[in-house]
């Protein structure tokens, strides 16, 4: 066995899914915790991915896809984040009113967009998420947000297992460091869905 991470993967988990025939845009808990320096969970990289994410977006209104969102919420006394809120306190400042629990103002939302509020890293987990895309005939999912490690992987796993394409432009995602970023980029890659140069999947787009 070759120690060679892509030698070793060679053969065995470097297949591609490809492009389905109906997308969404799924946009994953760009909100302003992460865009807003100082606050805690303030990470530069989430900033770019949101700027490489707007002409992304705009594409998608063009050619009529269906743009979905998510953001966390809690109840006041927490009681609905379970243990995900005692291992990441953090999280309980994501209650209704709070500003930095809100979408990012650069990617302006509109009429048509839905809007899924989760509580835990997959935007499938307790949402209804899979019965809307399923509804909408949609068989892939475009696949943006942060934090990589965290809400992207878990979606992206949860999006295979529902049975929907995966493919995520990997300018549009983003996290904390490099280092959990790229490694979970590559897995989801070999594992759940397509990694993809933002370029291939505006091309895509734009053929539809």
């Amino acid at each position: 066995m070759s120690n060679d991470l892509k030698d070793n993967y060679k053969g065995v988990f470097d297949g591609r899914l490809g492009f389905g025939k109906r997308p969404a845009l799924l946009i994953v808990d760009f909100i302003k915790a992460y865009t807003t320096p100082g606050a805690p969970l303030y990470a530069p990289d989430v900033a770019s991915a949101v700027k490489e994410t707007t002409d992304l977006l705009a594409l998608a209104r063009q050619k009529h896809i269906p743009v979905l969102y998510t953001k966390v919420l809690y109840n006041k006394n927490y009681a609905d984040g379970g243990i995900f809120v005692q291992k990441v306190p953090v999280l309980k400042t994501m209650i209704e009113g709070e500003p930095l629990a809100e979408i990012v103002p650069e990617l302006t939302l509109v009429e048509s967009d839905i809007i899924i509020v989760k509580q835990y890293a997959s935007a499938f987990f307790g949402t209804s998420l899979a019965a809307t895309l399923t509804s909408l005939g949609v068989d892939t999912i475009l696949l943006t947000g942060c934090s990589t490690s965290g809400c992207i992987r878990a979606s992206a796993v949860d999006g295979m297992q529902y049975g929907f394409r995966v493919i995520v432009p990997q300018e549009c995602v983003a996290d904390r460091h490099p280092g959990p970023h790229e490694a979970n980029l590559f897995d989801i890659n070999s594992k759940y869905g397509d990694v993809l140069k933002k370029n291939e999947v505006m091309e895509y787009l734009k053929n539809l």
